[in-house]
């Protein structure tokens, strides 16, 4: 079992294409947070959506990452291969009243600012024919908690309105279930992401606690945007990474994150620029821009 006060960090990438800069940017902060505090990182694939990731897509992020040296300090989790641990989770939750089967279309919920007319929350979707997705029960808070970039943050979560779908209507498991179901199980102590996640993380505090487990602690970092001002993304046609040029990658990724990396490490090695890094990793320095 992992020692409670052991760093534990990960990087945990959706298969929807290959790595671009963006990505590159969040996963060798992760790593340099996590090997700064002597710590251990991980890589997850969250490969749960198969009708929006190609086959290849895993396999060139991994290579990538390969390329770039940032290789995990255990076997790399696939998400797919989880089911029967979300399935139980589904279960927990639901039987304690922290979930509950939503019949409500979007649509529905759209016209209501929200509101669930099939009054789902109080056991109206009891139809076994109809369509269903789960949803996990938030309670109305005001969420206080500390990133530890960009310092005491406060977010109002509303019940039913803010409710996220845990498990969706074609029966695939979701992303505000799946992550907490492994941080818990890879025992995740600190999470460094983009700052586009800023805005659910109390909802994420909420699915952690009602599943018995304590949060971990968040960072926050800028995301990379393009010159439209669009976070960099497979959406946006992000360029995949070139991995024939991994030092050039992380001297821009480096100084991206205002790490400042002096000029001849770019005629190093992967592992002089990663060591370098390591030592003189200082997140303070990291640009609090904007989300």
């Amino acid at each position: 079992m992992t020692k409670p006060h052991q760093y534990r960090g990960r990087f945990a990438p959706s298969p929807t294409g290959p790595l671009h800069f963006g990505s590159l940017v969040t996963a060798l902060a992760s790593y340099l947070e996590a090997k700064s505090r002597n710590g251990q990182w991980l890589v997850r694939i969250e490969d749960l959506d198969p009708l929006r990731e190609p086959p290849e897509a895993t396999g060139q992020i991994l290579n990538s990452l390969d390329a770039h040296g940032l290789f995990p300090d255990e076997p790399v989790l696939f998400q797919s291969r989880r089911h029967a641990a979300y399935q139980a989770a589904t279960e927990q939750l639901l039987s304690k009243g922290f979930a509950y089967r939503c019949s409500c279309s979007r649509k529905q919920l759209e016209a209501h600012n929200g509101r669930h007319p099939l009054h789902c929350r109080e056991g109206g979707s009891k139809n076994v024919n109809q369509p269903f997705a789960i949803r996990f029960a938030l309670k109305n808070e005001i969420c206080h908690w500390q990133d530890q970039l960009l310092g005491p943050q406060t977010q109002v979560v509303r019940a039913e309105i803010d409710d996220p779908v845990i498990v969706r209507k074609e029966g695939f498991f979701a992303y505000q279930l799946a992550v907490e179901v492994d941080d818990i199980e890879q025992g995740i102590t600190d999470v460094v992401r983009g700052s586009d996640l800023l805005d659910m993380t109390a909802q994420q505090i909420q699915v952690y606690r009602a599943l018995g487990a304590k949060p971990p602690r968040w960072l926050h970092i800028p995301v990379i945007v393009n010159e439209q001002g669009q976070k960099l993304s497979k959406q946006n046609h992000a360029p995949a990474l070139d991995n024939l040029t991994p030092v050039k990658n992380l001297c821009s990724a480096l100084v991206a994150l205002n790490q400042q990396p002096p000029g001849f490490l770019q005629h190093g090695s992967v592992n002089d620029l990663l060591q370098w890094g390591c030592t003189h990793w200082n997140r303070r320095a990291v640009h609090l821009t904007s989300r």
